[in-house]
């Protein structure tokens, strides 16, 4: 199992799209540099990605366009869960082959209801097939989406068969006993809340840090929080950062994100999702754009 390394962030970084709704592949690794530079890393392909409306070949297309751009490999945790297992390890071991710092795996989520055994096997087989001791795989338990819950008892499980390999999850479940479960039950094993809300409930339990939907907003605020931990100035900034998480909270996630994303870089065409989104109604979104710019800058003058 992993060693104790200080909290960081990633971002399910959002996904681009031209009006036809192609991936706009420059204004995707724009932003990610963007979120890097502010000390993020990056969760590609998670579900604020929008990644299970993207191609299995757009994510091996973006994957590639990302470390020919430079962007530092130990930065990017890619989601590879995919239902068709095949895929998953293609995905998986290209991941591997960069050198990204990790994968988040989703559990394969159509045929329900879906076994501990069937799920410790897809992951066997995936790790299996990669065959690689680089690959550090975290697992993603989000059942309200997948209805696939990762129990503890299958994270014991996998962590005893591969304990150099399978090193942490994200939580995005939104049920803080599971989380605090897990943060007790696995000590050493890397768990990421899905909301900087959590921070100050997490990181005194051993939180690796969290992967959050609203980092692609507010990166640099959540980075900042993480070194304050245990300092003066924690406190203010974390309350500004539930603000901010709140007011997502309360629409449409993804198109509430990348309206505010088009409003902060003038582009409008960052608005632009793929069904069965449909974008942000400006009636409500420029309210909330203004809020979040507002409480931005007091994060960053705290």
């Amino acid at each position: 199992m992993q060693t104790h390394r200080a909290p960081r962030v990633f971002v399910p970084a959002l996904t681009p799209f031209h009006a036809d709704l192609s991936v706009n592949q420059p204004a995707f690794i724009a932003f990610c540099r963007s979120l890097v530079s502010q000390g993020a890393g990056l969760a590609v392909f998670g579900t604020n990605s929008e990644a299970n409306s993207l191609a299995f070949a757009e994510k091996m297309d973006l994957l590639d366009a990302l470390a020919d751009a430079g962007l530092p490999p130990a930065a990017l945790l890619p989601g590879v869960g995919l239902c068709a297992l095949p895929e998953t390890i293609a995905l998986t071991r290209r991941a591997v082959e960069l050198g990204c710092a990790g994968t988040l795996t989703l559990p394969p989520f159509f045929f329900k209801p879906a076994s501990d055994d069937g799920l410790f096997a897809y992951y066997a087989n995936i790790i299996d097939g990669v065959g690689s001791a680089a690959l550090r795989l975290y697992l993603y338990h989000i059942p309200q989406f997948t209805g696939v819950p990762i129990t503890c008892t299958l994270i014991e499980r996998l962590i005893k068969a591969y304990p150099q390999t399978v090193v942490g999850i994200k939580d995005s479940s939104g049920d803080w006993a599971n989380t605090e479960r897990m943060l007790r039950e696995f000590p050493g094993f890397e768990v990421f809340p899905a909301s900087e809300s959590l921070l100050e409930k997490a990181l005194p339990l051993g939180a690796a840090g969290c992967i959050s939907a609203t980092a692609n907003v507010q990166p640099g605020a959540i980075v900042q929080a993480l070194r304050l931990w245990g300092a003066p100035g924690f406190d203010a900034v974390q309350e500004r950062l539930k603000e901010v998480r709140n007011l997502f909270q309360a629409h449409p996630m993804i198109p509430a994100l990348k309206h505010v994303v088009a409003r902060r870089l003038g582009e409008p065409g960052w608005r632009h999702v793929r069904p069965p989104f449909v974008a942000a109604d400006a009636a409500w979104a420029d309210a909330l754009w203004e809020r979040v710019a507002l409480l931005n800058q007091d994060v960053e003058h705290a």
